[in-house]
C-alpha cells in the first residue's frame, strides 16, 4: 500500500531528528525512517561535552535517545528501517517516492536527505575495541579529554594536519604518523604542523596494534611500523585520533542528485535544496567540512524551514 506524505526524513542523526522536530511543529506530519544504525555516528561515542545544553555533558546513545522522544513528542513518526530506493521526480510539484526495506512505497512532496557519514579507520580489531575509550576519529569532539596528555594521530592529509595542530594547542605531545614519506596536506597545513614545537613528525609508519586496557577502557599506546626498514616501535599515548577520512552515505542518491568531493550531496548557496527541486539535504551527508553535531543540527532545522516554505509556495 503506497502512503502519500507531504515530508519524508531519510537518517536518524542530529540532522534528521532536528529537522522533525521543526517540521512536526509547523504541521508538515513528517515520517523520520532512522537506517540502519539509528542514531547515527553519536550512537559510538561515549561522551559529548560540546552539544549546548547539556553543562555536565551526556552520553551520546542517550543524547540520540532524547532528541528521538523530541521529535516524536511534536508529532515526528519515527519508523525504524531502511529505504533501498528512491525514485525523485524532477516535475517541480511531482511527488518522490521512497521504498522501504519490506517494499512498501511512500509518496512524499518533499524529501530531506541526512544519512550522514562515517568515519574511515584503519580496520584494526583492537582499533575497534578501544573506539569511544580512547580511539576517536574527531579531535575537535574529543581532544579537550586529552588536555596536557600526549596522544598520537594517524594521517597526512589537511584534515589529520589541521586536527594535529588542534591538538598541539591543548596536549602536551602530539605524535603524528604518516604512512608515506611525505605529507598529502597543503604546503600551508604543512607549515603549521611543523612549526609545533611539540608535533613529533614520523613519516613511513603505519599503527600495528592499538595497545590499551578494556576494563576500563583506555589507551596507553599504539605500537608503529616503519614501512621501510620493517622495525617496529611502542609510542606511549593516552589517546589515538584516526584522521584518515569520511565517506558520505550517499549511496541511494548516487546518480539522481548531484554530488562532489567523494559523494558529499552539493546544495545551493545559502539553502540546503539540492539539484532535484523538492530534496533537501541535511548534516554530514553534505557538510564535509565541520562534521559537527551542532552544526548537523541546525542544518536539519534549515531543512525543514525550506521544506516548509517550499510547500508553502507551491500551493
Amino acid at each position: 500500500m503506497t502512503q502519500e506524505k507531504k515530508l519524508v526524513i531519510l537518517g536518524s542523526g542530529p540532522a534528521g531528528y532536528s529537522a522533525g522536530i521543526y517540521a512536526a511543529r509547523a504541521g508538515l506530519d513528517p515520517v523520520l525512517i532512522t537506517g540502519l544504525e539509528m542514531g547515527g555516528q553519536l550512537t559510538t561515542t561515549t561522551e559529548v561535552d560540546n552539544f549546548p545544553g547539556y553543562p555536565e555533558g551526556v552520553d551520546g546513545p542517550k543524547m540520540m535517545v532524547e532528541l528521538q522522544q523530541q521529535a516524536e513528542r511534536f508529532g515526528t513518526d519515527v519508523r525504524i528501517g531502511f529505504i533501498n530506493k528512491v525514485e525523485f521526480s524532477k516535475k517541480i510539484g511531482g511527488m518522490h517516492k521512497a521504498y522501504a526495506e519490506g517494499g512498501q512505497e511512500i509518496e512524499a512532496q518533499t524529501i530531506i536527505i541526512s544519512t550522514g557519514a562515517t568515519a574511515k579507520y584503519l580496520g584494526l580489531p583492537s582499533e575497534q575495541r578501544l573506539r569511544g575509550g580512547g580511539v576517536s576519529a574527531c579531535a575537535v569532539c574529543d581532544g579537550f579529554f586529552y588536555k596536557g596528555q600526549e596522544v598520537a594521530i594517524v594521517g597526512g592529509g589537511d584534515t589529520a594536519a589541521e586536527e594535529a595542530t588542534y591538538l598541539a594547542n591543548i596536549c602536551s605531545k602530539v605524535t603524528m604518523l604518516v604512512r608515506r614519506d611525505q605529507m598529502r596536506a597543503s604546503k600551508a597545513m604543512q607549515h603549521r604542523v611543523n612549526q609545533a614545537s611539540n608535533i613529533d613528525l614520523r613519516y613511513n609508519s603505519e599503527i600495528e596494534e592499538v595497545l590499551g586496557t578494556i576494563s576500563p577502557k583506555g589507551v596507553e599506546g599504539v605500537r608503529v611500523r616503519n614501512v621501510q626498514t620493517g622495525s617496529t616501535s611502542v609510542i606511549n599515548c593516552k589517546g589515538l585520533f584516526v584522521a584518515i577520512g569520511h565517506a558520505p552515505a550517499s549511496e541511494l542518491v548516487k546518480g539522481k542528485l548531484d554530488l562532489h568531493l567523494g559523494g558529499y550531496v552539493v546544495t545551493k548557496e545559502n539553502s540546503t535544496e539540492t539539484s532535484v527541486p523538492g530534496v533537501f539535504a541535511a548534516g554530514d551527508i553534505t557538510d564535509y567540512k565541520y562534521r559537527q553535531a551542532v552544526t548537523s543540527a541546525g542544518m536539519g532545522c534549515m531543512a525543514a524551514l525550506d521544506a516548509e516554505k517550499w510547500l508553502a509556495e507551491k500551493k
